[in-house]
């Protein structure tokens, strides 16, 4: 297949969006000091754009439906365009920094440039008279995934104060011509007709490594059955699943990565598990605050999981699978819902859903556009989910942009139809950060639970008893 062919779930992206849901992945990071001259970081990442071929491509489309979008240059590639600069007002406070970013990260990236933009943001305030300021980043879905978005960063970014010289470049780069609609069409209309090859080469594989294949096709039909057994009930339905508008709010919450792992020790599961148990809390306590019963509710939850594999890193695209969480908002007691969710993961993981969802998205590589279109439509409206939460793992080490330290990195995950609000949490340097993602009018209070996730962090560390043990630990130190 031509590689610069979209994936059949790359390319899912693109038909979910649409005028109310806007598939692009964000983040909101803030550094210390002043910020770069405008012109200067327009350089930096001129200089760096030829790490990341595909932000100087943008999307074609194949006449009458006939295939899958491909990457193709884009003739009239702008840096400035996407390269954006803005301040906010004074007293230029954290409350200002996350109406901004709700905005900026309300509008839809253009499909007829490259799907990204930066937004330098000056007038940011430390609290204490000190000067920072801010960068938004838009990517669409379509291009990376969360954990590829960790590779890009590091391209875009020092691990040292100071700037690294990037690469050199080589030859002045000159966009190839853009393939007519005719040339588009027959590309597709022949890789649709190298298909049955590819098939007949998979089955040469097969008869030489028969216990190989067989392996793998049977932890992918057990995956595959236990994926779709879990959706084929709908989720419940909640305030959370409506439909939704253009409009976006976001808000963020912080936490320290130590207390993470030291919550985990003391419990005995994993740090996602962790994620998803003050998640659980904080959405319960939030419709109890909206004057919802939660008595025997049992929210579902969507988590992507990362599957690539040693070549992956440093590759752009989406590899990614999910598994469908049960978030047993009933449970108000932190260390029961913790068990509850860990056994619960345990069962999925075992169950290996994660594998069964990847399955689903390699057959959608032979599916026809116009059936996978429709696909993916029906999937987003059929509630089989209440909510994304996403969690991934970022560089435990400062990063710098020009000599700048960042000192935050919170992400945002996209709104799908059907999806009032979403969860999305990153580590960064020995920090977490929970970005909180919701529709401008069905999470009017998305604040509030903004509120209820650091109380259900309170909760959990005070049930767990490490914040008692962190404090007698000070105490013999200081003793």
């Amino acid at each position: 297949m031509n590689k610069d062919r979209l994936t059949g779930l790359d390319a899912s992206f693109l038909h979910i969006e649409d005028g109310s849901a806007h598939m692009h992945v964000a983040a909101a990071l803030t550094f210390e000091g002043a910020p770069p001259p405008y012109e200067e970081l327009v350089q930096s990442v001129d200089e760096r754009l030829h790490l990341v071929p595909r932000y100087r491509q943008r999307v074609a489309f194949v006449p009458l439906g006939q295939g899958r979008p491909r990457w193709v240059d884009d003739p009239h590639l702008n840096i400035r365009y996407h390269v954006r600069h803005t301040a906010l007002p004074e007293p230029g406070d954290e409350d200002q920094l996350r109406a901004l970013a709700g905005r900026v990260f309300a509008q839809p990236l253009d499909l007829d440039k490259p799907l990204w933009e930066i937004w330098l943001v000056e007038g940011l305030e430390d609290g204490d008279g000190g000067e920072r300021f801010a960068v938004l980043s838009k990517t669409h879905h379509a291009l990376v995934d969360g954990i590829a978005g960790v590779d890009l960063m590091t391209v875009l970014f020092d691990t040292q104060p100071e700037p690294v010289v990037p690469p050199e470049r080589g030859a002045r780069w000159f966009a190839r011509p853009m393939p007519s609609g005719a040339q588009l069409l027959g590309e597709a209309l022949v890789e649709r007709l190298g298909g049955p090859l590819e098939a007949v080469r998979a089955a040469g594989g097969a008869v030489r490594h028969p216990r190989r294949v067989l392996g793998g096709l049977a932890a992918s039909a057990v995956g595959l059955g236990s994926f779709v057994s879990s959706s084929i009930r709908p989720a419940p339905s909640s305030p959370y699943n409506v439909e939704i508008g253009p409009h976006r709010r976001f808000a963020w919450v912080r936490w320290d990565l130590p207390e993470v792992k030291a919550l985990k020790d003391e419990l005995g599961g994993t740090v996602n598990d962790v994620m998803l148990t003050v998640v659980t809390l904080a959405l319960g306590r939030h419709l109890y605050h909206r004057g919802i019963s939660t008595e025997g509710l049992e929210l579902r939850a969507f988590i992507p999981v990362s599957v690539r594999d040693e070549h992956g890193p440093g590759v752009t695209g989406n590899q990614v699978a999910g598994m469908m969480a049960p978030l047993p908002v009933w449970a108000r007691e932190p260390t029961t819902c913790f068990d509850l969710i860990s056994e619960a993961m345990i069962g999925l993981k075992q169950g290996g859903q994660a594998v069964g969802a990847k399955a689903l998205t390699e057959l959608s590589g032979f599916a026809s556009p116009t059936i996978m279109s429709q696909a993916a439509r029906l999937a987003t409206r059929g509630r089989l989910f209440n909510l994304v939460v996403t969690n991934v793992p970022g560089p435990q080490l400062p990063l710098y942009l020009l000599g700048r330290e960042m000192i935050d990195f919170v992400p945002m995950v996209p709104l799908a139809p059907g999806q009032g609000v979403g969860v999305a949490i990153m580590s960064y340097n020995g920090r977490i950060a929970f970005g909180l993602t919701g529709d401008w009018d069905a999470m009017a209070d998305l604040d509030d639970l903004a509120g209820d996730l650091r109380a259900a962090i309170s909760d959990l560390v005070e049930a767990a008893g490490v914040g008692a043990k962190k404090k007698a630990g000070r105490s013999r130190a200081s003793a």
